[in-house]
């Protein structure tokens, strides 16, 4: 059986980086409760920045998708997965070279530029700018066109504080290891505060962050439109009333970007169902899930770097909470190509914000970025009873039909999985159906 990026492999380069001592398990549940990076009460107050309405006055829009954070990360509970969708356009060149679209409002007199993502609500004409129409649509120039679902946030404090080596080290080994059929992305990018820095990217459906803080800062700009001090320039100024930045440091001495992170660190990973794990069909599907190869690609374990590491530039130093934990993500964290990719490149404007060309970022490979055109993060799989729509689109309505549609980098385990017997391939969903 294959051993290319099972746990015994990163387990012992974890034990070796903070030395030797044995991993210990990440705390998983849907209960809302601090993984111990901080303590219940802090946690709960975070947890209410989350949860917490943008009005107007807030610095909401005037371009948006949500009110709040939650809106699209609350299934089952605040920081999980939904099936809210955001939409993302583009069109190609002559010579095949995929561009950011041209989106006017305002009856013509204002462009949008420099973005993939299409806004799906504004707050205006509204009384006060009755004739002003700045709801975003979609040109008829624009013939890339997709939806992308919201992803979890849950556990993701643990994804952040793995080393960039162990994800450098698993695209290697499956590079190696597969001849080339199967070699994961590692894309750097820019750590927002942290200018100049670059980290190996790990969030969102293109790896484009690295950092749960320009995640943050990213979601709030571009989901909200309350800009903030990394993401300081409005998407538009039409309608625009409110101060800026709109994310205001309170009393405490934090931005709500600040709070945000400090939740999303704090959250405990997906928990498997453990009465399905328990039974003898899973625990067939799990080994036959390895057999074929979905374990390639769908990591089964990860350990975190030890506490005391400094990531990020030095801007969060690991604490014990996160430091040498293994968590079970079912997922690499890379870019791969298997035969769904929607062809859209990351918008770096959007989010890097309009003055990043301004700084000189160490290993930043545009050429890289624009050969990721068509390849997606791997969908950790953690959590993924939860989804009733499957994959980045959820154009998949069942674990089955998921399966099937892995083409490119995959077409090999698809096969293999397809070659099994129908009770072997109902094995590996009652698997997932686990997870």
């Amino acid at each position: 059986m294959k051993t290319v990026v099972g746990v015994a492999v990163f387990s012992v380069l974890a034990a070796a980086c903070s030395g030797g001592a044995a991993p210990t398990a990440a705390p998983t549940g849907f209960d809302n409760k601090s993984n111990g990076l901080t303590d219940e009460a802090t946690h709960q107050s975070d947890l209410g920045v989350f949860d917490e309405f943008e009005a107007i006055a807030d610095g909401l829009g005037p371009l948006y998708n949500a009110q709040s954070c939650r809106e699209c990360h609350q299934n089952p509970v605040s920081g999980g997965a939904s099936q809210v969708q955001e939409l993302r356009v583009g069109h190609t060149t002559p010579d095949g070279r995929f561009r950011n679209p041209e989106i006017p409002i305002n009856r013509g007199a204002v462009t949008i530029k420099g973005r993939t993502l299409v806004n799906q609500r504004a707050i205006c004409p509204n009384g006060a700018f009755p004739d002003s129409e700045i709801q975003e649509r979609v040109p008829e120039s624009e013939n890339i066109r997709t939806f992308r679902l919201s992803v979890n946030l849950l556990g993701d404090g643990f994804v952040e504080a793995v080393a960039d080596s162990t994800l450098i080290d698993i695209a290697r080994k499956q590079c190696s290891t597969e001849r080339g059929k199967i070699c994961g992305l590692v894309l750097y990018v820019p750590v927002l505060e942290a200018p100049g820095v670059t980290r190996v990217g790990r969030f969102g459906w293109k790896n484009q962050h690295a950092s749960l803080l320009s995640f943050s800062a990213d979601a709030y700009l571009n989901e909200m439109g309350i800009t903030n001090t990394l993401q300081p320039d409005e998407v538009t100024d039409l309608c625009n009333t409110a101060a800026e930045p709109n994310d205001k440091t309170g009393a405490d001495g934090l931005t709500d970007i600040d709070h945000f992170t400090r939740f999303v660190r704090t959250t405990k990973g997906p928990a498997r169902d453990a009465r399905q794990a328990a039974t003898p069909v899973v625990r067939k599907g799990e080994a036959l899930f390895a057999k074929v190869g979905c374990d390639i690609c769908h990591v089964a374990a990860l350990t975190t770097a030890p506490a005391g590491a400094q990531i990020n530039g030095g801007k969060f130093v690991i604490p014990a909470a996160l430091g040498n934990k293994t968590f079970h993500p079912y997922g690499d964290f890379l870019l791969h190509d298997v035969g769904t990719g929607d062809g859209i490149v990351v918008a770096m404007p959007e989010h890097y914000g309009r003055r990043m060309a301004q700084v000189n970022w160490k290993e930043l490979s545009m050429e890289r970025y624009d050969s990721g055109a068509n390849r997606i993060r791997t969908a950790p799989l953690w959590g993924v009873r939860m989804r009733p729509m499957l994959m980045h689109d959820g154009a998949s309505l069942t674990l089955h039909d998921a399966i099937v549609r892995h083409r490119g980098e995959a077409s090999d385990v698809t096969r293999r999985f397809s070659e099994l017997s129908p009770t072997d391939q109902d094995a590996v969903v009652e698997f997932l159906k686990s997870l």
